[in-house]
């Protein structure tokens, strides 16, 4: 069981301006934005995302343990990648496989079942999608989330985020309106992966 305390070592600063820092900052630069101590804020509902990676057990931890102290509802995406277009028209050679899809779907279950597990019951969906962090966010914008919770790999140079799939966390936190915990780390939920 992993605290907020333990959590927070893994935490970006991200989010809304005009916040209150906490955490420690992490990567290029001064973060632009600054987050709420999340043992101090109040959610009416978190969305935990994931661009298509496992989602780590902090990040699971921090979303069960602030839903549970605030009764928040408690959503869980993930996003199954369109690799593209064909001449400007959708490609069905370029969308997700039947493989990829059961991978998400599956990621999702995990998480629910490992949020369960805190006694918490979470709403989870995947959509498909070429723009992870454009999805993301209007999903959260859509649903009301007061906050996003996601795993993310170290930060790099803008330049490398802006190309790279899996720098998705940090494009979320440049869009979205909300605070945005992303948490470093490869500690995610492996069940049916290591079977």
């Amino acid at each position: 069981m992993v605290s907020l305390n333990q959590a927070s070592r893994n935490v970006v600063l991200s989010g809304a301006p005009g916040r209150a820092s906490w955490g420690r900052r992490i990567g290029f630069g001064r973060c632009p934005h600054e987050l709420p101590n999340p043992e101090t804020i109040q959610v009416r509902s978190i969305l935990l995302a994931s661009e298509g990676r496992p989602i780590g057990t902090e990040a699971i931890a921090l979303a069960a343990r602030l839903a549970r102290r605030c009764g928040a509802s408690l959503h869980i995406i993930s996003i199954a990648r369109v690799w593209g277009t064909a001449f400007g028209f959708p490609n069905p050679g370029l969308m997700p496989t039947r493989a990829e899809w059961k991978t998400q779907r599956q990621l999702v279950a995990d998480a629910r079942e490992a949020v369960q597990a805190y006694g918490i019951d979470a709403s989870c969906e995947v959509r498909s999608t070429r723009n992870a962090s454009k999805i993301i966010v209007r999903e959260a914008k859509r649903r009301g989330a007061d906050v996003i919770i996601m795993t993310a790999d170290a930060p790099r140079n803008r330049l490398a985020e802006s190309l790279d799939w899996a720098a998705a966390p940090y494009r979320v936190r440049r869009r979205a309106v909300v605070p945005v915990y992303l948490l470093i780390g490869e500690n995610a939920v492996h069940a049916r992966a290591a079977e």
